[in-house]
């Protein structure tokens, strides 16, 4: 073998390399987008979100967030029990049977109690059995104590300007 054709080999064997590099990178790439989109559950519904982060929320005031799901299945979906993973997250949903093309809603619920960031599960109980988990998240930051103190040298600003005019 000859230093042109290990030459020709050694690029043949690089561009093909770089093909499955592209390939690899391409489904990772595709699948993440596919992450960010509905939840298709194995017996037919379709959970638009399974996690919904709040953000920054301040401490005391409860927040709400509202998961659709669709019955896109041939038969009647039953929702069997909810149950969230801690006391400071209440999850509220219709025990109605889902015809087949119906919607139905959970609303969590987060309290705020604490300080800091969370992360919360919620365990859907459908079907024979089946489970399925949604998550809520954010960060809740602290509300001061007291109010806060007042401003003397605003007060002596407002009164020196009305007196200027």
């Amino acid at each position: 073998m000859d230093a042109s054709t290990t030459m020709c080999n050694f690029e043949l064997l690089m561009k093909q390399y770089i093909n499955n590099i592209s390939l690899i990178v391409l489904f990772f790439l595709l699948s993440n987008y596919a992450i960010g989109q509905q939840t298709v559950v194995s017996t037919g519904f379709v959970l638009k979100e399974s996690l919904f982060d709040f953000g920054k929320i301040p401490q005391g005031k409860p927040v709400f967030h509202v998961f659709d799901i669709k019955n896109t299945g041939k038969s009647i979906l039953q929702i069997t029990d909810v149950q969230a993973s801690c006391g400071c997250t209440t999850p509220v949903w219709q025990r109605e049977a889902v015809q087949p093309g119906g919607t139905t809603q959970i609303k969590v619920g987060y309290n705020a109690a604490e300080a800091g960031n969370f992360e919360k599960t919620i365990t859907v109980f459908y079907g024979q059995g089946e489970t399925m988990l949604i998550t809520i998240k954010g960060d809740v930051w602290r509300t001061p104590d007291q109010p806060a103190p007042s401003n003397k040298s605003i007060s002596f600003l407002k009164k020196l300007k009305i007196s200027q005019e």
